[in-house]
Order: structure tokens, then C-alpha cells, then sequence
């Protein structure tokens, strides 16, 4: 925090930077700052979150009228956010807002809930987490994708698997461009990902909206042959 320039969000900046001594001294002088948006149509919670300050999380947690739900500009919740924080780092702050009564059920302004933004980290204990509260992994955001398409592209086998049999998502879903799970993993390169969905009853006869089947949207040969040898292997024929 620049020492000759007074921020015009105080606490927001405090929020990013870390600055609990700080961040306590501005709530004890004004309690309802915690409540204002700044220029980015953000509180400063949903910074804290971002930058994972978790001291600053507990304080303004703590704080009077605190609305674990609040959305930013983008329709993101709190929860969103560490849902959307690499390496599962956001999983402490997850816990904190669930304890206060946080919404695994709202969806961004795209549509996506929690389990989507958290499956394309690869965030797999919080992924388990969210499907424990109950977070559906059956809801499509705008682009008609299934937390299990992200799961999918990135190639994250314990996801694929828990949001298949815990999650009860179904595996040959299509998004709005006519891709199923399977399209989206095979594309990417993830073989093994592409031969549990073949395993759990993904449809490798099905097309998307070029007509293409998943196997033809295969980025090489070599991806292609082991895609070929497990499905041989497990007993599963490939058109």
C-alpha cells in the first residue's frame, strides 16, 4: 500500500496485500466498509478470497451482516473463488463459508456453479468437498457444460470418477457444441480419462455437432494407439 497515496478502497487493498493489522484497524473504524464495492464491483471478501488472505477471510466473516452468498460483477460467490484457487488452496476458506450457511447451489452470471470452476483446477479435495454439501454435479452452464466436461478436458480421473458415481452425473451429456465428456478428454490427449468414461458407459458412437466422433478428434497417433490398446484391452470396441 502506497504510504503517499491514500487508496480510495482502503479496505479492498488491504484485502489484496495481506494487511490484517491493517484490514482490522479500517473495520474497527468503520464496520460497513466490509460492505461496499469497489470499482470492480467486488467486497472485500471476494479480494481476500482471490488472494487467499484467510486471516482477512475470518475477520470479515466475523464481521456484522456478513453474506457468505454475496456475488461480484460476475455473479461469483465467495465459495466460487476458492473453489477456483490453484492447488485446492482455497479448500480452509471452503470450510469457513460452509460453516456460516454459504449457497453450493448459485450459479455465475455463466451459469457455472462451484464444482465447475473447481473441476477445472483439478481441485480434487475440494471437489469431494462440494459433492459432500451437496453441490449438483447435473447442472450445465451457459455453454452446455457439465462440471464433468471440465473434468474431462483437464484430464482429472478422480474427478471424472467422483462426479460420476458420487456426483450421479450423466456421462454422455452434450455440451451446445455437441460434445460429450468423451470429446472433450480425447481432444485434450487424456487417455486415461477417455478410457474410464468409455468404462463407465460413455458412447463412443456418438457425434458432435460436425458430426465428428470423439476418437477422430485425437491430437496425435500416439495418443490414438493408447487410446486403442486400453479400450482392446478392457474389452471395449471403439467404431
Amino acid at each position: 500500500m502506497d504510504p503517499d497515496q491514500s487508496p480510495k478502497f482502503p479496505l479492498h487493498e488491504a484485502a489484496r496485500e495481506g494487511k490484517t493489522e491493517i484490514a482490522e484497524s479500517l473495520l474497527n473504524a468503520n464496520p460497513k466498509a466490509a460492505l461496499v464495492k469497489d470499482d470492480d464491483d467486488r467486497l472485500p471478501i471476494h479480494w481476500a478470497t482471490a488472494y487467499n488472505r484467510f486471516p482477512i477471510v475470518e475477520l470479515l466473516v466475523a464481521s456484522k451482516n456478513f453474506d457468505p452468498d454475496v456475488e461480484d460483477g460476475s455473479g461469483w460467490t465467495p465459495l466460487m473463488i476458492a473453489a477456483s484457487l490453484k492447488d485446492a488452496e482455497g479448500d480452509h476458506i471452503i470450510d469457513l463459508l460452509l460453516r456460516k450457511g454459504a449457497d453450493v447451489s448459485i450459479k455465475s452470471n455463466s451459469g457455472q456453479n462451484a464444482l465447475h470452476f473447481a473441476s477445472s483446477k483439478s481441485n480434487i479435495s475440494t471437489v469431494r468437498s462440494l459433492l459432500a454439501h451437496k453441490c449438483s454435479a447435473r447442472v450445465k452452464d451457459i455453454r452446455g457444460q457439465l462440471p464433468l466436461h471440465r473434468a474431462a478436458a483437464v484430464g482429472s480421473v478422480p474427478i471424472i470418477k467422483m462426479l460420476l458415481e458420487e456426483g450421479k452425473s450423466p456421462v454422455n451429456a452434450t455440451d451446445n457444441d455437441g460434445l460429450t465428456a468423451l470429446h472433450h478428454a480425447i481432444s485434450e490427449g487424456h487417455g486415461d480419462a477417455a478410457i474410464l468414461l468409455l468404462k463407465s458407459g460413455a458412447e463412443a458412437e456418438k457425434r458432435d455437432g460436425d458430426g465428428r466422433l470423439a476418437i477422430e478428434l485425437v491430437p496425435d497417433d500416439k495418443v490414438k494407439q493408447y487410446i486403442l490398446q486400453a479400450a482392446e484391452r478392457e474389452g471395449i470396441e471403439l467404431p
